[in-house]
């Protein structure tokens, strides 16, 4: 019974795909600036800018492994909506080369549009019945403001990444990041369009490593 059991554990063991139990994991907090207005409602976030600073209120950030990574074969299709005259999400993290639509679900006319450098586009002005769905493929790293040229206080953040390795933090800065590769990488925490945190980290398979930017 005990040999049929070892010879079970060692079956399941050998097909178990190695990120499951090899990949290392970085965990840690980003201390956010504080919250300038109360918080948005239904789980939305707003857009501010104050200085030519755009943040999302109340505060967020993106932390991502910034490194050498082989580009994916394949990437899945995003969607920033326009609700309620907002943009959802208001921050959207992609990997470079990510198609992005922009379903309109307001009854109302749009024209979403960015004169960002790492995207400049015009989707022209459509409602919400019209199809098909305009897109946008975004294939250059950098932070892209998206507007409307018809509802002015509209904004929204779309951050293009040289890394599949990313994740958004939580309202209190609480971040997990896991199925990462060994090695000696470059560990960022984006909190708006002027800071950007960084620390040096290596990473070691079946490891969990703890790392906060103050």
């Amino acid at each position: 019974m005990r040999l049929r059991g070892l010879l079970w554990f060692n079956a399941v063991f050998s097909i178990m795909p190695v990120a499951l139990w090899a990949s290392a994991v970085v965990e840690g907090r980003v201390e956010l600036p504080k919250s300038h207005t109360a918080p948005v409602q239904a789980k939305r976030y707003e857009i501010v800018t104050k200085g030519g600073v755009l943040s999302t209120q109340p505060p967020l950030a993106v932390v991502y492994l910034d490194g050498a990574f082989p580009n994916l074969a394949s990437l899945p299709t995003k969607q920033v909506a326009q609700k309620d005259l907002t943009f959802v999400p208001a921050l959207l993290p992609v990997p470079a080369g990510t198609k992005v639509e922009f379903p309109n679900l307001d009854d109302t006319y749009h024209n979403i549009f960015s004169y960002s450098p790492a995207k400049r586009f015009d989707l022209g002005r459509y409602r919400a019945e019209e199809r098909p769905i305009p897109t946008q493929i975004f294939d250059k790293p950098g932070l892209v403001t998206l507007r409307c040229d018809i509802h002015e206080h509209m904004r929204g953040l779309i951050l293009v990444l040289n890394t599949p390795y990313f994740v958004m933090t939580d309202t209190d800065g609480h971040f997990r990041l896991s199925g990462l590769p060994a090695g000696r990488y470059t560990l960022k925490a984006w909190i708006d369009s002027r800071t950007t945190r960084d620390k040096p980290v290596e990473l070691k398979n079946g490891q969990t490593l703890h790392v906060d930017f103050p």
